[in-house]
This record gives structure tokens, C-alpha cells and sequence, in this order.
């Protein structure tokens, strides 16, 4: 090998005046959610771990330090290139922007500014120069709306992991607090880069770090000391096949399958603890399992009944493999729409990671089939209307809001019998604080886009398999080139509605409530969003029930939808015009729509 150099930074020093290139043949930005949601969690667990509110600025400087890892840079052709560490230098990047674009604090501003991106003779250049990434990351930087259809994976990876970053930010970590966070980012939070001269030893160091012991992942492990306490070799041969039949099974859903079931499982069997957001605060059961799960058990063996070697033998044999496979019947209906358990699939469409470990809890390994089903159905209907109650009252449903309550009903709900578990559910729900009459103004706007095409889509697949049609959810949720967007009834002309609407910002905020949106395929929406209502409405006719329903047509010959909306005491009604009043009274049809679909009442009905 040639000089190799390798120095501690921060990352102010990491990215300060500093721009990296990517080969071509590694250029593809890969994290998804749950890649970004362990770094949120990681570096916002740490921060909080020394933050108090009573603090300066100044004593950021104290607060303990976070290592990030290696990362690994060729320099050559005067460039340097990323060899190994472009997924969290780019996941950095979308962060320090995010900073930027929700802090008030205008020299903080300045100074991510110059972090992101570099100025030389009048030129702007991102601090990772890709070119194809160019425009997305402009549109970003500006907190401008970019549309990602037909663009690289890249592009679309990039977009949606910055959209996430506001869901998985704690609620402790605002205000003041954000800018601290800032500071403490950049001071405190380390890289070792280790930078080489020709490919060949960037490379060759690249597989040293990653071929000379440290392949051994947390599963690896955890395998290892399970196995090695089965004494009997005949009991410890059927486990090793036991343990290789479910990593297959699991692996063919995804490479990390194997591990999110395992933390899955543990958390929603044995987890009795969870880290209080305060300084000094140390990981408990729930954080451990989500980041040590290996050691969290080897330290947790009597809460476990882990006592012998047929103990140990019996948790693989019957525990490992009863829970496993439940999750694999979880991850499966999330993934497709599954009969009989299609609020799981909702609630993954919100991508609503808790719902794994809540769907487990109450099962017990002497549970029939019919009772699992029975169970797993209930768990999902509850999350299912928690998550509709919340967005229809713009509370926030992302994992570090309601990661304590989600635990606490864990904790409710462990092992609890059907009869049992029914009942605490529905009494939940009723002890909620929130329902969707609190809020008859639900609106649309910049960051709740995917929850209210969510309820869209809900609200029209249900009037129309209520009205005996086939459900079409799976198409309605998707969006894109051939997917659907939310169609506004009104066009964006305020002047059209003066009489009604003296000022544009009423008329902007009227337009937007959710009464008056609908969804329609993306190319009849780009052909006709503009047109008026009046001339809107023939076209209207020929897309789904919702829409339809605006039209004089859709109330005859339709007897399945004139039943449901009866029996419903529904105020479905055409309109040949479409004001102000025609807007309220399709607001409060929703709702009551809304209160059908997410009734306490359909959990009962499982009983």
C-alpha cells in the first residue's frame, strides 16, 4: 500500500469546504425509513441524554460525544471519492438541510448553508457532486414541492427520506432545542475518515474492515450462545434446523427481516422498560432490544425462563419458531392485501413501524389459528383508528411521539385472552381525548399530503365495497406516473369565487379543507384541474363512486350505493353547483363517513 491517513473529524470539519464525488458504479442512494429512523434515534438518544432546558449554549460543548463510524475516501484526479460511507453522509446532508430550512436562528442559517453546499467563482455545488442528484437537492434546500416520477432511485430514496425526517425528529427537540441540536451535530458527533491515494488500497481496506471478524452481526451472535446452551447434540442439530429454516423464510422477504423480527418479538413479549427522555437517562428494555437485542438477552435469561438446556432448546423449538412465523404472516399482509386482515396493510401504508410488536403482544403460543386471526384483526383496527383519529386532528403519528403510549399498550395488552384484550382495546378508544367531530376543518396542506390521501383513499374504497363493488385501496394509495393524486373541486382561481371569498387567503384555505378535495388518476387530473366546476363535472361521471357522486347520474340505477348510503343516513346528493355551502355540507359528509369506518363498534363486532 501507498500513504494511507486516517484523522478523527466532526462533522463541521467533515463537511466544510469539502466536496466528495461518487463512481459511477456506486452511485444509487439506498437507505430506506427504517435506516434513517435508527439514526434519528440514535444521535436524538444521545443529544437528549446531556440536553436540559435550563442550559446555555455554551454547555453544549460538554455534552458527551457520539462516534458515527469510519468512513473511507480515495483521493485522486484531485477529487475525493466516497468508498464506503456516501448512505450516511448523504442521510447527514438531508439532515443538516432539514436544520436549515426549520431554524429561525439566521446565522445558524449561514453556517449549514455553508456545510451543504460550496460557492467557488459564482458556482453552487452540493457537498456530495452528483449531478442527477442536482435538482432534487436544490428543490430540497429551498423547502420547495418536487415530483420524483420518472426519476432515478436515487432521486426518489432522497425525497422521501427528507419528508420522514420531520416525522422521526422527537417532540423534545424544538425550538431552542433544535439549535442546540445543531451545535451539538456539528461539534459533537465523530467520524474517523481514512482517506488512501489509488483505488486499489481504498478498496483493499474496504474489505479488511468488513472481512476480518467484524461480519458477525447481532443474530450471528444471539444464534451462537442459544445453541451453545443446548448440551444435547441431537437437540442442538433439530434447532440449528430450525434456526436455518426461519432465516430462509425470513430472508426471502428481505435481507433484514431475520433481525426486525427477532426485536419484533422480543420487544412485544419481554420489554418492561423504556429510556425517559431526560439527561442520564440510560437505555432500557424496549432501546436495548432495538440496538443490542443479543446482550439485552444473555442479561435477561430468568425473565426468559432460560434456565437449562432444554429451556433453551424449547424457546428455539417452540417460542422462536410460533412468533416467527407469526410475524412472517404480519410482514406478508403488510406488504399485499391479505383477507381478513386488511388494517394491517393500512396501517403499513402509513408506515407505521410500531404495529409489529403491538400485533404480536396478545398472542400466546396456545393460541388456535382462528384466535391468532381474531387477535391480530383487533391490534390492527385499533391502530388503524388511532392513526385516522390523529391525522383528522393534526396530531402527529410519527414513532418518537407516540413510541410511550404505543409501549404502555404493549405492556396492556401482553398475552391478554380475546374477550380481554377486545375490551381494553375498546375501552382505550373511548378514553381518548380526540374523535373526528373535534375537528370540522380538516384541511390539506405541505406536510400532511400522504395522510390526507390516505383518508381519501379510505373514505372512497369504503363507499364503494359498501356498495358492493370490489375494493380497490391498493390502487387509490398509490401515487406516481399511473397512481392517484388528490384532485382540489375548485381550481386555484380565487377570482372565480370573489363574491364568497373578499380575500385569497380564505378562499386558499376554504379550497384546501378536505370536503373539497377528491382522487383521480394523475393524468385525468393534469388534463382537467384547471377547468371549472361546471365544466369538470361530465368528466367527473366516469371516476370512482365519490367523485361519481357529484354527478345527477350516479343516483340512478346505482341500488348499491342508494342502499348504503341510506341505511348509513348518509347526505350523498348531486350538485349542479359547487360553492361554499355545497363545501360544508361535503365536509360534515365526511366526517360522519369517517366516523363509520372508524368505529370502536368494528373491533366488538369481531367477538
Amino acid at each position: 500500500m501507498k500513504e494511507i491517513k486516517g484523522k478523527e473529524k466532526n462533522i463541521r470539519m467533515m463537511m466544510d469546504k469539502t466536496k466528495f464525488s461518487i463512481d459511477y458504479y456506486q452511485r444509487e442512494y439506498k437507505w430506506q425509513k427504517k435506516h434513517l429512523q435508527e439514526l434519528i434515534e440514535d444521535l436524538t438518544g444521545k443529544y437528549l441524554e446531556s440536553y436540559q432546558d435550563t442550559d446555555e449554549r455554551t454547555d453544549i460543548e460538554n455534552y458527551d460525544n457520539y462516534f458515527l463510524g469510519s468512513i473511507i475516501i480515495c483521493e485522486k484526479n484531485g477529487a475525493r471519492y466516497i468508498i464506503d460511507g456516501q448512505q450516511r453522509l448523504t442521510t447527514l446532508t438531508l439532515l443538516l438541510i432539514f436544520l436549515k430550512n426549520k431554524l429561525m436562528n439566521d446565522n445558524q442559517k449561514v453556517k449549514l448553508s455553508s456545510l451543504i453546499f460550496s460557492d467557488v467563482y459564482g458556482i453552487e455545488t452540493f457537498n456530495i457532486n452528483v449531478e442527477e442528484r442536482k435538482e432534487c437537492m436544490n428543490f430540497i434546500f429551498n423547502n420547495d414541492a418536487f415530483d420524483t416520477s420518472n426519476m432515478t432511485e436515487s432521486v426518489q430514496n432522497i425525497l422521501a427520506r427528507y419528508d420522514e425526517i420531520e416525522q422521526l425528529i422527537p417532540e423534545e427537540i424544538n425550538d431552542q432545542s433544535l439549535l442546540y441540536f445543531s451545535d451539538w451535530l456539528l461539534q459533537n458527533v465523530y467520524f474517523v475518515e481514512i482517506t488512501a491515494y489509488t483505488d486499489e488500497d481504498a478498496y483493499s481496506i474496504f474489505e479488511a474492515m468488513n472481512d476480518r471478524g467484524l461480519s458477525l452481526n447481532p443474530l450471528d451472535m444471539l444464534k451462537g450462545f442459544l445453541l451453545a446452551n443446548i448440551t444435547e447434540g441431537e437437540k442442538r442439530n433439530k434447532a440449528v434446523d430450525i434456526w436455518k429454516d426461519w432465516s430462509k423464510r425470513l430472508r426471502e422477504l428481505g435481507k433484514e427481516e431475520n433481525t426486525d423480527a427477532f426485536k419484533a418479538w422480543l420487544r412485544s413479549q419481554y420489554a418492561q422498560t423504556i429510556r425517559e427522555r431526560k439527561r442520564n437517562a440510560v437505555p432500557r428494555d424496549f432501546d436495548r432490544i432495538g440496538t443490542e437485542f443479543h446482550r439485552w438477552l444473555k442479561d435477561n435469561t430468568d425473565l426468559l425462563n432460560l434456565s437449562d438446556s432444554t429451556c433453551y432448546y424449547d424457546f428455539i423449538k417452540i417460542n422462536m419458531q410460533f412468533y416467527l412465523k407469526q410475524y412472517l404472516r404480519i410482514k406478508k399482509a403488510s406488504m399485499e392485501p391479505a383477507s381478513g386482515l386488511m388494517p394491517i396493510y393500512y396501517n403499513a401504508k402509513m408506515n407505521f413501524t410500531m404495529q409489529f410488536p403491538l400485533l404480536l403482544a396478545p398472542l400466546i403460543t396456545d393460541d388456535s389459528e382462528e384466535i391468532i386471526k381474531k387477535k391480530l384483526l383487533a391490534v390492527a383496527i385499533f391502530l388503524d383508528i388511532i392513526i385516522a383519529r390523529r391525522i383528522w386532528n393534526f396530531r402527529s403519528i410519527t414513532y418518537s411521539t407516540i413510541q410511550y403510549s404505543m409501549f404502555n399498550i404493549i405492556k396492556d395488552i401482553r398475552g391478554k385472552s380475546l374477550q380481554d384484550l377486545v375490551q381494553i382495546l375498546v375501552n382505550k378508544l373511548n378514553e381518548e381525548p380526540i374523535s373526528f367531530a373535534d375537528n370540522d376543518r380538516l384541511y390539506l396542506h405541505q406536510q400532511n399530503r400522504h395522510n390526507i390521501h390516505h383518508l381519501l383513499s379510505r373514505i372512497t374504497d369504503f363507499i364503494e365495497t359498501s356498495s358492493g363493488m370490489k375494493s380497490r385501496y391498493a390502487d387509490y394509495i398509490e401515487k406516481g406516473k399511473d397512481g392517484y393524486e388528490i384532485e382540489h373541486i375548485w381550481a386555484n382561481h380565487p377570482e372565480r369565487h370573489i363574491n364568497e371569498f373578499p380575500h385569497s387567503s380564505d378562499f386558499a384555505e376554504y379550497r384546501n379543507r378536505i370536503g373539497g378535495l377528491l382522487l383521480l388518476p394523475k393524468s385525468f387530473n393534469a388534463s382537467y384541474n384547471d377547468l371549472t366546476y361546471a365544466k369538470k363535472l361530465p368528466y367527473y361521471f366516469s371516476q370512482n363512486l365519490l367523485v361519481k357522486s357529484l354527478h345527477t347520474d350516479c343516483y340512478s340505477h346505482n341500488p348499491g350505493f342508494i342502499r348504503f348510503y341510506n341505511e348509513n343516513n348518509l347526505s350523498f346528493r348531486p350538485y349542479k353547483l359547487f360553492n361554499k355551502n355545497e363545501q360544508d355540507e361535503r365536509q360534515i359528509l365526511y366526517m360522519k363517513i369517517a366516523e363509520i369506518i372508524w368505529s370502536p363498534d368494528s373491533i366488538k363486532k369481531i367477538l
